[in-house]
């Protein structure tokens, strides 16, 4: 799997060369268009890469891996393809970089759900090829990844949120990425909105915001 290049689409940026990358992951039974609907209201001067996950679900729809809603939270997830999808992700990083001249040390993932899920672990696990992470309505899966030394974090600026009264996944799972960043000594913030599984608007201007602050603009 891992030879595998992901579909994507594409928002190109205003600049020329060396354009801050920002990739897009949908979550589970979604596809590449879905946050892509956030393109237009982003920054022009981002090359904005929207990825479609590998595995498709009938009649519709993508996963990164497969999910058990009736497990419980160790057993929710197929952690061989999460991990696969995860390595995947890292080699996609390369591949557009060096199809589009981007800028190698100003890449942004932004994940919802399970793609926020995989965004935390590809962070984790090639902190090299990761400045900033948008977490939204995901959470840490520690399974995914071994941690290194907290050194090799701290390039790393991570914005979390979750919705307060989330049905899919629950806030409490969101809640333990507080003191899980804490303990590395990590750059992040985290907040919370009054809404189920997805994205308010004050949730968006919100993390608009952050990545514009974080991303040298």
């Amino acid at each position: 799997m891992t030879d595998l290049s992901l579909e994507y689409i594409s928002r190109p940026s205003t600049l020329k060369e060396n354009a801050p990358l920002l990739l897009l992951f949908h979550g589970y039974g979604s596809d590449e268009n879905d946050l892509f609907s956030f393109a237009s209201e982003l920054p022009e001067e981002f090359l904005i890469i929207s990825a479609k996950a590998p595995y498709p679900m009938q009649p519709f729809g993508n996963a990164w891996y497969a999910i058990n809603f009736d497990a419980e939270k160790g057993k929710w997830s197929d952690n061989n393809q999460a991990k696969q999808s995860r390595d995947l992700i890292a080699n996609f990083i390369d591949e557009i970089l060096a199809k589009y001249n981007a800028d190698s040390n100003n890449v942004t993932l932004l994940g919802f759900s399970q793609g926020a899920i995989l965004s935390y672990a590809v962070a984790f696990t090639y902190p090299e090829k990761v400045k900033n992470v948008i977490a939204l309505s995901g959470y840490v899966n520690p399974d995914l990844f071994k941690l290194k030394d907290p050194e090799t974090y701290k390039n790393l600026n991570f914005y979390c949120s979750h919705g307060s009264v989330d049905q899919v996944i629950p806030v409490d799972w969101a809640r333990q990425t507080k003191p899980f960043m804490e303990q590395l000594g990590v750059n992040y913030k985290y907040s919370e909105f009054p809404v189920g599984h997805g994205v308010a608007p004050q949730n968006f201007y919100e993390f608009r915001e952050w990545l514009k602050a974080n991303s040298n603009l």
